[in-house]
């Protein structure tokens, strides 16, 4: 049976979009079920409309608390029948409420090779260490900030000259190639978890 993914954004969707597309052409074997955005204006939501896939808006400024807004998140996810829960620029910091619900089932991708440069503003601290590769990771998603096991990485070399914007289109076509390769990796049952090792079994 295929996979049932649900996706979390919060902003233009390009990591969405990507995930169609990989499906579409018949390289990842799964479905998105639906889209959950946390902000109104996030563009991932006019991109899930466009494909014909549930849009889901659960605004956190209408819950008071964490725990009453990933409640929320769950309900939407399970209600659309999700098995793997993918989280595409979504930025918020999930609490263990969310994560133990969906343990082992959550995967994310980080604009930096982590574990160096988690948190929100990866490029802006890659540029400032004056690293010369960058990257991305995709990884499980844990009870910590970015800190779960790696699944598959990218690098990108870093430029003399280079910008955040300059380095973070650079490292966006890389996590648009391995998001969806690590997605299938899942989907086919070939990621083997054993504590922080990620193995791809044949």
């Amino acid at each position: 049976m295929a996979e049932v993914l649900g996706v979390l954004c919060s902003g233009r969707g390009t990591d969405l979009q990507a995930i169609l597309d990989a499906i579409d052409r018949g390289e990842v074997d799964a479905k998105v079920a639906v889209v959950i955005a946390d902000k109104p204006e996030a563009f991932a939501l006019e991109r899930s409309k466009k494909a014909g896939i549930a849009a889901v808006l659960v605004d956190r400024k209408k819950y008071e608390g964490r725990e009453s807004f990933e409640e929320a998140l769950i309900e939407a996810l399970e209600k659309a029948g999700v098995t793997l829960v993918v989280l595409a620029g979504f930025m918020r910091i999930l609490t263990p409420l969310f994560v133990r619900h969906f343990a082992g089932r959550i995967m994310n991708i980080h604009p930096a090779l982590l574990p160096s440069f988690p948190g929100a503003h990866a490029h802006r601290d890659a540029l400032a260490h004056g690293v010369k590769v960058s990257g991305c990771t995709v990884h499980f998603v844990d009870e910590g900030t970015d800190s779960g096991p790696i699944i598959l990485q990218a690098a990108v070399p870093v430029l003399d000259g280079d910008t955040e914007e300059t380095l973070s289109a650079r490292v966006l076509e890389e996590e648009h190639r391995i998001y969806p390769k690590a997605i299938q990796l899942y989907c086919a049952g070939k990621l083997k978890v054993t504590g922080r090792i990620v193995s791809i079994v044949e």
